[in-house]
C-alpha cells in the first residue's frame, strides 16, 4: 500500500496508475487528506519494477510545496510498506524495502527512512519514524535534510494490517481526539480528523486477526457522548481470514465485502 501525497488531481493518479502496471490490485483516493493508498501485489521481481515505476510517476509530477491535506504527510512518496502475505517471506520483503529505500534516495536525492525489522535486529515502528525524523532520527538513506520539492520518504517492512476509517456525524473533532485516546492500544492506531459535517477517525488494525473492525466499531460507538456512526470505510484491501471471523451480516456496516480481499484480486 503506497501512500502517496496526491487525491484530486486525477490526471496524475490515472497516470501513477497507469506507471504501476499489473501489480496493481486496488487505487483509494481521499480528496480531504489529499492522499492515495495503491495496493501492489505481485512476484518479487515484477513488484519491484512495477514499485519504482510507480514511485518515478508520482516524483515526476508532484511537488510538496503544493500539497494541502487533512493527513499528516512529509514526502511525495510519503510511506512505501512491502509486506509478506506469507511470513515466511519476511527476508524478501526486507530485502525489497531495502532496494526500494536506496531507489529513492540515489534517484531522486530525497532523504529516506526505514521502519519494520533493522539490519541490527532491533524494530522501528512507522510512528516512531514520523515522530522523530529529522531530531533524534537520522535518514538512513540519502541527503540529511527534506528535499524542497519531494520531502521525505518512509520504507518499511511490516505485517499485513487494515486500514479503516470511521464517520462520524454530530461529532466533535474535540470528542473524536478523546474516542482515540480510549481506542488505541498495541493492536491498535488511530487519528482524528475533521472533515465537512464529519469526524472521521482512521485507524490502521495492526494485528486484524485479533482485534478486528467490529470490536473497533462497537467500542467507538459505546464511547459516542453524542451524534452517530454515519459509516464505515475500507481503504485498499482486507485478508480473507478478516471477513471469515466477522458476522456476515454485519459486512456491509463495517465498510467490508468479498470483493475487497486481498485473495479476491489475485484471480
Amino acid at each position: 500500500m503506497l501512500n502517496v501525497s496526491e487525491g484530486r488531481n486525477h490526471e496524475v493518479i490515472d497516470a501513477i496508475s497507469l506507471a504501476a502496471g499489473l501489480s496493481l490490485r486496488d487505487q483509494h483516493s481521499d480528496r480531504a487528506h489529499n492522499r492515495s493508498v495503491f495496493t501492489l501485489i505481485d512476484y518479487p521481481d515484477e513488484l519491484r519494477r512495477n514499485v519504482h515505476a510507480l514511485i518515478t510517476a508520482a516524483m515526476k509530477r508532484l511537488d510538496l510545496r503544493d500539497h494541502h491535506g487533512v493527513h499528516p504527510r512529509f514526502g511525495v512518496i510519503d510511506v512505501v510498506p512491502f509486506v509478506a502475505l506469507d511470513p515466511r517471506h519476511d527476508l524478501e520483503a526486507e530485502i525489497l524495502r531495502n532496494e526500494a529505500a536506496m531507489f529513492i534516495a540515489k534517484t531522486f536525492d530525497v532523504p529516506v527512512f526505514l521502519y519494520g525489522r533493522l539490519a541490527d535486529g532491533t524494530r522501528r515502528s512507522l510512528p516512531d519514524v514520523r515522530r522523530n525524523a529529522f531530531s533524534t532520527l537520522a535518514p538512513d538513506f540519502g541527503p540529511r535534510e527534506a528535499h524542497p520539492a519531494r520531502g521525505a520518504s518512509a520504507v518499511g517492512a511490516r505485517g499485513v494490517l487494515v486500514a479503516w476509517n470511521l464517520w462520524l456525524r454530530g461529532v466533535s473533532l474535540g470528542e473524536a481526539n478523546d474516542i482515540v485516546k480510549a481506542i488505541r492500544s498495541p493492536e491498535v492506531r488511530a487519528l482524528a480528523f475533521a472533515i465537512g459535517d464529519f469526524a472521521q477517525i482512521s485507524c490502521n488494525l495492526i494485528k486484524p486477526g485479533a482485534v478486528g473492525p467490529s470490536r473497533v466499531y462497537d467500542q467507538v460507538r459505546s464511547l459516542l457522548r453524542s451524534g452517530t456512526i454515519d459509516h464505515a470505510e475500507l481503504v485498499g484491501l482486507v485478508p480473507q481470514e478478516v471477513l471469515d471471523n466477522e458476522d456476515r451480516e454485519r459486512w456491509e456496516q463495517l465498510g467490508l465485502s468479498a470483493q475487497a480481499t486481498i485473495e479476491s484480486r489475485l484471480v
